[in-house]
């Protein structure tokens, strides 16, 4: 099945909201793999990006990457030892407890955000060009709520918002 046929499939009946984000998520990927191929940074495992995303914003705590990516400690560790071992990240000592380890973003890390951040905005002004801003508005809140719901006990519901 094409692109264009997987649109057409998504158009053809009302489709369902994860299969649109989905689709949504696929879009922002491809602009971001296009762009940091072209740019060298072909390297940077799949939510990789991610981390170099964050780490280039603030450094974090392990603890809190392994919270963010949803993943085990293991994976995440996993993850960030590639990311050293490529040169986008580094491992630092929590000043505040030496124990503890944070990453932060090394120069290549840093110039691959910036990548990332080109291939975002490009995709958001392309949106902003085919629809209204209280349009793109309205399903930022959705997605915003989508995203408080996740840190909700399983199975909760919030009565105020329903």
């Amino acid at each position: 099945m094409t692109n264009v046929d997987s649109v057409s499939a998504l158009q053809s009946r009302q489709p369902s909201l994860p299969g649109l984000l989905r689709a949504a998520r696929a879009t922002y990927g491809r602009a971001i793999r296009t762009a940091l191929e072209h740019a060298g940074f072909a390297d940077i495992p799949g939510n990789g990006l991610h981390v170099i995303a964050a780490v280039a914003r603030a450094e974090q705590a392990m603890a809190h990457l392994i919270t963010t990516l949803t993943m085990s400690k293991q994976a995440t560790g996993q993850l960030v030892d590639v990311l050293v071992a490529r040169g986008y990240v580094e491992r630092v000592a929590d000043p505040g407890d030496r124990r503890r380890l944070r990453v932060q973003a090394s120069a290549r890390g840093r110039a691959a955000a910036a990548v990332i951040g080109a291939a975002v905005a490009t995709v958001d002004a392309e949106l902003a060009r085919r629809l209204p801003a209280n349009v793109i508005e309205h399903a930022r809140t959705m997605l915003l709520e989508l995203a408080r719901m996740r840190a909700e006990p399983s199975g909760s519901t919030n009565e105020e918002s329903v």
